[in-house]
Formats: structure tokens, C-alpha cells, sequence
């Protein structure tokens, strides 16, 4: 008996020994939270979790937290929100942050707007501190490759404009809403729309707070996740000619068409030309051919009577003196 008491004892002792570590692990994280007056369930909670394979040191020091700045917040809302892909920790950091500033703001809320930033390069503590301390937007973006916004006034003189937006962050639109791309395109697009209607590029000169005016009111945050406070306009230059340019360019084009136009007149007039030539030759022909049937008909008059030596001698001599005639008249075709 005594010799297999003695390995059921091992057994037992080293069991213990596990017991007694894994209670050990979860009794530190039960009893801070304890002390912070945060109190989780040791199997309930701590055990449930780590089976689930969430992080329960994470989900307790975040209620902690939330606990000291007298925010209550369920165990099972934080393991929710690690479970859906949030980032617990920032969430809860927001949450405080937006009870100072006093901010209307939840726990289902910031969990929402969390989960809209992952991936963006932004987070949740981000979006609050924005409603708190507004921040400047470049328009157009630098890192987008273009420094200034381009419009044509109707005189044609060409205007660059350099904006700077001043934004709220709107919690309440924040989901679902558009972001900075957004805004940085609509008021990119106001401006160029406000060159466009100005009379000259003086006008933009004289006053280039009217851009921003103009701008402003035309409502372009609607929809978007922020709320415009200010547009100031940074930089104003004047650009090239675009109206003398594309004078330039039309005139090129008319002077291309009428160019093209010529030539086909003169390809025309080149073939009539040919065409007439043809005719000459043809008509010249039919005249040698009618010439050589004279003499023909010479000699038919001659065996039928009708016409005697006399009157040939009498037009050979009509001949002559028609050809002398004409000899004396154009002496110059002699040489």
C-alpha cells in the first residue's frame, strides 16, 4: 500500500503545483482588479477568457482604466470589441479623453468609430482629439504631387490658389461619413468654380477672401465625417495666358484647315487642267483626221466631173496667198 500511495502522492502533489501556478496567473490579474475597485469573476471571466485565447491581463487593464476615470464598462463589452478586431486599449483612451472635453460619446460609439478607422492609419483617440483641437488640411495635398488648385478666370489668365481647411472631427458623422479626400476635393472643386465665375483674374487679386466666402457657403461638409470651421487662402499666383494660348491653338487648326482646303482646290484645278489638255489633243486629231479626208474627196470631185484643173489651180492659189498673208502678219514665227 505504501508502495503506490507513494506515486498517486507525486501525482497529486504535482497536480497542485499546476493548479497552484495556473491560480497564481489569474489570481495577480484578479486581485489588481480587485484593488482598482474593477472586480472580475476568477472563473467566470479570467478562465472563460483564456480558454477563448483573448488576452485577459489586456481586457482587465483596460477596464481598469476606464474604471479609474469613473467610466463603468462591462468585461464582456471589452472581449466583444478585442473579438471583433478593435483595439481595446484606444478605444477606452478615447472614451476618457472625450469625457474631459465633454463630449457626448459611448462605449458603442467609440468601438464603432474604431473599427471604421483599422487600416486608415488613424485611430479613435485621433478622431476624439480632432473634435477637441481642430486640425488644418493642406488643399490640395502635397503628397498628392500638386502644390496649387488651377482655375481660368473669363479673361483667360490662369490663377493658382493655395487653400488651408480648418476641420472639426463630427462624432456623429464620423461613421460612414467621407473623410479628408473628400473635403480636399470639394473645396479644390469651389475653387476652381469661383475663378471660373470671376469677370478677370484681377478680381481674385483684389479680394482672394472671396474664394473662401464663396466656398464656404456652399455646405461642402454634408456628408462627410467633419465639420468645416474655416478656408483661409494661403497663396495666390497668377499663371500663364490660357485664353491667348488657345487663340494660338485655333488658329493654328483654321489656318491647318484652310492650308488643307487650298490644296484641294489646286489638285482640282491641276486636274481640269490635264482634263482640257486631253480635250485639245482629241479635238486636234479629229481636225488632222478631217485634213487628211480633203484630198480624198479632192480626187473623187476630179473622177466625177465635179471639179475641173482650173478650179484646183484657182484654190491652190487662194492657199498661197492665204499663207503669205499670214507670213506677213506674224513675221516673228519666221526665226
Amino acid at each position: 500500500m505504501q508502495s503506490i500511495g507513494i506515486p498517486i502522492l507525486i501525482v497529486l502533489i504535482v497536480i497542485g503545483i499546476i493548479l497552484i501556478a495556473i491560480i497564481g496567473s489569474f489570481f495577480s490579474v484578479w486581485l489588481r482588479a480587485l484593488l482598482a475597485k474593477a472586480p472580475v469573476k476568477m472563473f467566470g471571466d479570467l478562465v472563460a477568457m483564456r480558454l477563448r485565447r483573448v488576452p485577459y491581463a489586456l481586457i482587465v487593464d483596460a477596464r481598469i482604466t476606464a474604471k479609474k476615470a469613473e467610466i463603468e464598462i462591462p468585461v464582456s463589452d471589452i472581449e466583444a470589441h478585442y473579438l471583433a478586431g478593435g483595439n481595446v486599449v484606444p478605444t477606452v483612451q478615447a472614451l476618457i479623453a472625450a469625457q474631459k472635453a465633454n463630449i457626448k460619446l459611448d462605449w458603442r460609439r467609440a468601438c464603432a468609430i474604431d473599427l471604421a478607422t483599422k487600416g486608415s492609419g488613424k485611430s479613435v483617440v485621433e478622431a476624439v482629439r480632432t473634435s477637441v483641437d481642430p486640425k488644418v488640411i493642406d488643399c490640395p495635398n502635397p503628397d498628392q504631387g500638386r502644390v496649387t488648385i488651377d482655375g481660368v478666370a473669363k479673361d483667360g489668365i490662369q490663377v493658382k490658389v493655395r487653400a488651408r481647411v480648418t476641420v472639426r472631427t463630427n462624432l456623429d458623422r464620423f461613421v460612414g461619413g467621407a473623410k479628408e479626400e473628400t473635403i480636399i476635393a470639394r473645396v479644390g472643386e469651389g475653387i476652381v468654380n469661383t475663378i471660373g465665375s470671376a469677370e478677370s483674374y484681377k478680381a481674385v487679386l483684389e479680394s482672394p477672401d472671396s474664394i473662401s466666402k464663396n466656398v464656404l457657403a456652399r455646405g461642402l461638409d454634408v456628408g462627410t465625417a467633419f465639420e468645416i470651421l474655416s478656408i483661409d487662402i494661403a497663396d495666390v499666383d497668377i499663371g500663364e495666358n490660357i485664353g491667348a494660348k488657345l487663340q494660338e491653338a485655333q488658329a493654328m487648326a483654321n489656318k491647318s484647315i484652310a492650308q488643307a482646303q487650298a490644296e484641294i482646290r489646286r489638285a482640282a484645278a491641276v486636274a481640269l487642267e490635264q482634263e482640257m489638255k486631253a480635250k485639245v489633243q482629241e479635238m486636234q486629231a479629229k481636225v488632222v483626221e478631217a485634213q487628211a479626208e480633203v484630198p480624198l474627196a479632192m480626187a473623187d470631185a476630179f473622177r466625177k466631173g465635179n471639179l475641173g484643173v482650173m478650179d484646183y489651180y484657182r484654190m491652190q492659189n487662194v492657199q498661197a496667198d492665204t499663207d503669205m498673208r499670214s507670213t506677213i502678219a506674224k513675221p516673228e514665227q519666221k526665226k
